[in-house]
């Protein structure tokens, strides 16, 4: 396949997204092959651990390939986008429970489905260049692939934050947040993955660590846990309102004000609900899929894609277009799926 590289080398499996005129974005296809790359080098005993990286500066991963997604919903399926949807959830919960180490390098732009493939495994590592964003609620989603889960552990309220502003995290934020663990600038990037293939051996990464540049998010923290701390999207609007014109208030509420009102209560929801002692990445991923599940025929997504992708008019029309949400509509959005729930057995 053009978009990806697949191949061992050395003591590691290697998978490559060369799609970086489409800023690698992910594809149905893309899912499948890496989905069956790891199922056949989870048994491989030739195989140490597995290298996830990708072509191009400008990005990792920029979230998934929405474009056939939109198209096929524009004409009433709904089906497709449930399968790449419900696949998809399962490739992120294969990487998050593999046994051998899965070591993702993660330059530029690591958005969504991107977050899905790069984010889970076992050894992350951004440089200078990296971007982890979850804008989803702009186009009518949630954050999906897993995240809720990394939202719902992030310190204090950054989950909130995060999931509805779609704030770019540099690598100290990244690492701060849980999407990232190891900050290593990436002109040393090529000679690791050599090591890595000759050694099989991915504990000798934390040895390369450097600090990273200051973030942002470090300083914001006692703000966000001061408004993004209430039970509902309103709460927190309503707190970011009051706030006496902050610039980090009023951004917020710029970021806010953007996006899918419908989304962005139903994500505060997901992470209200998921923020328990017994947080696993299936039980987030099963909610997550409650809500993707519906997107197109009960939500914004088909409507956010139109506005953002399709036309490009930056004006979408949204259901809820005060951005007051009733508790009844984000309730429908997340209630069982029942026979349709995700579920994760092997084919």
């Amino acid at each position: 396949m053009s978009d990806i590289y697949i191949r061992t080398a050395g003591r590691a499996g290697r998978i490559t997204l060369t799609r970086q005129k489409a800023l690698n974005a992910l594809s149905y296809d893309m899912c499948l092959a890496i989905d069956t790359a790891l199922r056949n080098w989870r048994e491989d005993d030739a195989v140490d651990l597995v290298i996830l990286d990708a072509e191009g500066d400008k990005a990792f991963c920029a979230g998934g390939d929405i474009a056939e997604l939109y198209e096929t919903g524009a004409k009433g399926d709904f089906a497709y986008g449930q399968k790449f949807w419900r696949d998809e959830y399962r490739l992120n919960a294969l990487i998050f429970e593999y046994p051998k180490p899965v070591v993702s390098f993660l330059q530029g732009f690591t958005m969504g489905g991107g977050v899905g493939i790069g984010c889970h495994g076992s050894h992350r590592i951004v440089g200078e260049t990296t971007q982890i964003a979850l804008p989803e609620c702009s186009i009518g989603l949630v954050p999906d692939v897993g995240s809720t889960l990394m939202l719902a552990l992030a310190p204090g309220r950054l989950g909130e934050f995060l999931g509805i502003t779609g704030h770019r995290m540099g690598p100290a934020d990244a690492i701060l947040a849980g999407f990232a663990d190891h900050f290593i600038p990436q002109d040393q990037w090529s000679d690791l993955i050599d090591m890595l293939e000759a050694s099989g051996d991915a504990d000798t990464l934390e040895r390369h660590s450097e600090t990273p540049p200051t973030g942002a998010l470090a300083n914001l923290q006692a703000d966000i846990n001061a408004h993004f701390g209430g039970e509902t999207l309103g709460d927190i609007q309503n707190s970011l309102r009051t706030s006496g014109n902050s610039d980090a208030a009023v951004n917020a509420l710029k970021l806010i004000g953007r996006n899918s009102p419908l989304s962005m209560a139903c994500t505060v929801e997901m992470l209200h609900r998921l923020r328990t002692p017994n947080l696993t990445m299936r039980k987030a991923l099963e909610l997550e899929y409650r809500f993707t599940y519906r997107a197109m025929e009960h939500g914004d997504f088909l409507e956010g894609i139109r506005a953002q992708i399709i036309d490009k008019d930056r004006n979408p029309n949204w259901l809820h277009k005060d951005q007051d949400v009733p508790a009844v509509a984000v309730s429908k959005m997340l209630q069982p799926l029942g026979a349709d729930t995700l579920t994760f057995e092997e084919d």
